[in-house]
């Protein structure tokens, strides 16, 4: 961390003992992203409530290059499990950070398309075939919204393939 650790407390004396957790923590933090130019830490008891007694709040505010990460949790009745919870979210957060920054961005498949082949209504299932020729099977149940009665021979569909006891199979047909 470039800028020195920066511990707040609302509304309660924080113990030594509390406050040292709180700079291990934040300094664990650079396992996970040497890119830290700072961190603010506030800990704070907003509201005390008679039936739960004192509660905790722990703001986390990383600073990073182009940007802010900003944890704010629900409050906790014990203060190191609520240090904990907010520790473990902006571990989180920065790993998340950091994946975008070496360009790691999940990217999700699109579903495949294909086009009925063959239709064997009184059996209850057919088959597709799908841009690249090859055949798949499905069964009525696997369409869905119960649309496998408005299905004809070209119709156009987006299935999630698996591997069924005869090869591959759509186990969800969704009509386009």
């Amino acid at each position: 961390m470039r800028v020195p650790l920066q511990i707040t407390s609302r509304d309660i004396d924080l113990p030594d003992s509390v406050a040292d957790v709180i700079r291990e923590k934040a300094q664990k933090l650079s396992v996970f992203s040497d890119q830290i130019i700072g961190c603010r830490v506030v800990v704070e008891t907003p509201h005390r409530s008679q039936q739960k007694g004192t509660l905790y709040n722990i703001h986390i505010e990383l600073t990073v290059p182009g940007s802010e990460l900003v944890v704010k949790r629900e409050p906790h009745i014990e203060i190191l499990a609520a240090i904990r919870d907010a520790f473990d979210a902006a571990k989180r957060q920065l790993q998340d950070y950091s994946r975008r920054q070496r360009g790691e961005v999940k990217t999700h498949e699109e579903t495949p398309c294909a086009r009925v082949h063959t239709l064997f209504p009184e059996d209850g299932y057919g088959f597709l075939t799908t841009p690249d020729g090859r055949e798949v099977y499905f069964h009525e149940n696997s369409v869905i919204d119960d649309k496998f009665k408005v299905l004809k021979v070209g119709t156009e569909v987006r299935f999630a393939e698996s591997e069924g006891d005869k090869g591959p199979q759509a186990s969800s047909v969704v009509v386009l």
